[in-house]
């Protein structure tokens, strides 16, 4: 839930649904949304098996980030109570080296930092820092903020390049209202189709479209 009582539901499927509407303007096609329903863990399962099954080229998990419970304030938005953690904000993106293709799943994710960043946004230092705890991740790319995380199920367990990105902070509540926002949802995009296209361009001689 974002500091508003939001769910990041909300969140997740308004970007992808940006993403999948500038990734198919671009010229790809086959670009797929894929939505599971089901508990959590169950979910990430039954999405992964979606992309395995289309043989997909690339798999991006779209995401919006919150912090651990040991940050988190009270308070109350239109009457109702809600946590919220001003402390941290910023994208980040994730990769895991147990993945089958893991250097070419490193090489777009640090595409797509890069594109973040030259959208003008900054990526989530905190997870390089010890007060994160068990959740403190090695960072790959201090430029770009490119991390490994090794066990999630939709990195690992995908049989094509995956990278997973978290957009911002909707626990933040100044970010919580931007990640709101038409215009960063387009910023977003629009880096994340820069990305994929310079991603696919080499290939493009040798494959034709992806």
């Amino acid at each position: 839930m974002s500091a508003r009582n939001v769910a990041e539901f909300v969140f997740n499927h308004r970007l992808a649904q940006r993403i999948e509407q500038k990734l198919k303007a671009e010229g790809f096609a086959e670009t797929m949304l894929l939505l599971t329903e089901g508990k959590a863990r169950r979910s990430l399962v039954k999405r992964v098996a979606a992309a395995n099954d289309l043989q997909a080229n690339l798999f991006l998990s779209i995401h919006h980030d919150s912090v651990p419970n040991k940050f988190l304030e009270e308070w109350e938005f239109e009457g109702r109570k809600s946590r919220f953690s001003d402390r941290f904000s910023g994208y980040s993106v994730f990769v895991s080296r147990r993945n089958p293709d893991f250097k070419t799943s490193l090489s777009f994710a640090e595409l797509l930092g890069k594109e973040m960043k030259a959208q003008g946004l900054q990526y989530a230092e905190q997870y390089s820092q010890a007060i994160m705890g068990r959740h403190r991740r090695p960072l790959l790319n201090k430029e770009t903020g490119v991390y490994s995380y090794d066990e999630l199920v939709v990195l690992r367990t995908t049989r094509m390049p995956a990278v997973l990105l978290e957009a911002g902070s909707i626990i933040n509540r100044d970010e919580e209202l931007k990640m709101d926002s038409p215009e960063r949802r387009d910023i977003i995009s629009s880096g994340v189709t820069a990305a994929v296209r310079e991603f696919c361009d080499p290939r493009w001689a040798i494959l034709g479209a992806l």
